[in-house]
């Protein structure tokens, strides 16, 4: 770490000589003389990887080196014959969980469609099986690339990789469903979980792709339930859930892949992260801090089984045009709707309520809201149909009524 060798260090010129300078974990690799600078994203993450365990293997020949020539030292290797002669994993383990979930996860390799009909620019994300006819589930941002014209290719642990095409996918919700082509027999579905029935730290584990490095299992517990989230990747759609946050490490790549609880069901799909260095919520290249967000299994299945049967999403509504950007005093209806139109929808289920512009939203049945974003995610939690109730304000004066959901085909 710099300064005077440590006592019994070797003399300046001696053996073992002293390692060479190991960037900061992740941090990009100078370029030596007269070589070219490394591109960055996952390309610097592998360098910096290659350079740790050359360090490592150096130590390790040094030491061997000056072992060596000192003799009269005791060999501590202990006999194969001292080691259990079994190891077991137990049910209920990181390792037994893992280990039985990691076949069913894929990972998803996404690459736009060119001009010419050459390949465009590629992506890597995650998936997991849903179902024995070879549908994966996984995020709409995952493969929104590749969706028109481009090319989709599902990896299993196993090494085994088939072409994919897009069954359907959902952008305000983030959920994606694909086929495999030539899908092969013997799939296993991921089972399942309820994540309703989550508690705040209750166990987890992630499986995915971060930085390209597939079959990557990190553990971590919920941090907290019911996260309103805003999240885009850059593009005019953003989506939107009331999410499970976990601290179990996730990082671009991770995306879509599944999060588990100990028993190995699956309670959500990884789908953002919040990192300071990504400016806000979504799959940035910056890395994790421990604040990762999925969207709830429950929600992820309503919405699968829809794409599936009909190839497009269904949104419930309330058929009123709120302010996104206002936040802390619930979420106000605007004073117009999109392009001009009303900001209540004749007819509407707010309508029908006796909702107006002006009037803000704050409390949504059971959950007090504070934004736009918060609002459309609780909606979002139900289905169309749903009665359910709803208070506003208007001039300082509270009102509860009981609003009817509507329904909404498609994202456009």
């Amino acid at each position: 770490a710099g300064g005077a060798a440590p006592h019994g260090g070797s003399p300046a010129g001696g053996w073992p000589p002293p390692p060479p300078g190991t960037p900061a974990w992740g941090a990009p690799v100078p370029p030596g003389p007269g070589q070219p600078a490394r591109r960055k994203r996952s390309g610097g993450l592998v360098a910096a990887v290659l350079v740790a365990a050359l360090v490592a293997g150096g130590i390790g020949g040094g030491i061997g080196y000056w072992a060596a020539e000192r003799g009269g030292i005791s060999s501590t290797t202990v006999a194969s014959g001292d080691a259990p002669s079994s190891f077991k994993r137990d049910p209920g383990t990181v390792a037994a969980v893992a280990n039985k979930a990691l076949p069913s996860v894929v990972t998803i390799e996404a690459k736009s469609g060119g001009s010419g009909g050459a390949e465009g620019e590629g992506g890597t994300g995650t998936g997991f099986v849903y179902d024995k006819e070879g549908h994966i589930l996984t995020n709409n941002h995952v493969v929104a690339s590749a969706a028109e014209g481009g090319k989709l290719r599902a990896t299993f642990s196993d090494g085994k990789s088939y072409e994919a095409e897009v069954v359907g996918r959902a952008e305000g919700y983030d959920v994606a469903v694909l086929k495999l082509r030539n899908a092969p027999s013997g799939l296993t579905p991921l089972p399942l979980g309820d994540s309703d029935r989550t508690a705040v730290g209750d166990s987890t584990i992630a499986i995915g792709a971060p930085f390209g490095l597939s079959n990557t299992v990190t553990t971590g517990i919920v941090s907290a339930k019911d996260r309103p989230v805003a999240s885009g990747d850059g593009g005019s759609a953003n989506s939107y859930m009331s999410a499970l946050q976990t601290d179990a490490s996730i990082n671009p790549g991770n995306s879509g892949g599944p999060l588990l609880d100990a028993r190995g069901a699956v309670i959500g799909i990884n789908s953002a992260i919040q990192s300071p260095g990504g400016g806000g919520l979504g799959q940035s290249q910056a890395g994790s801090v421990g604040l990762g967000f999925a969207i709830p299994v429950n929600q992820a299945r309503t919405v699968a089984e829809q794409l599936i049967k009909e190839g497009q999403p269904v949104y419930p509504l309330i058929g009123a045009t709120v302010n996104m950007t206002q936040e802390g005093e619930g979420a106000r209806v605007a004073d117009d709707g999109e392009g001009g139109s009303a900001a209540v929808t004749p007819n509407g289920p707010a309508a029908k309520a006796g909702l107006k512009p002006g009037d803000v939203i704050t409390k949504f049945g059971d959950r007090v809201i504070d934004s736009g974003p918060t609002l459309i995610s609780e909606i979002w939690t139900h289905k169309p149909g749903d009665k359910v109730s709803l208070t506003y304000e208007r001039s300082g004066k509270p009102t509860t009524v009981e609003v009817t959901l509507a329904a909404r085909k498609g994202d456009r």
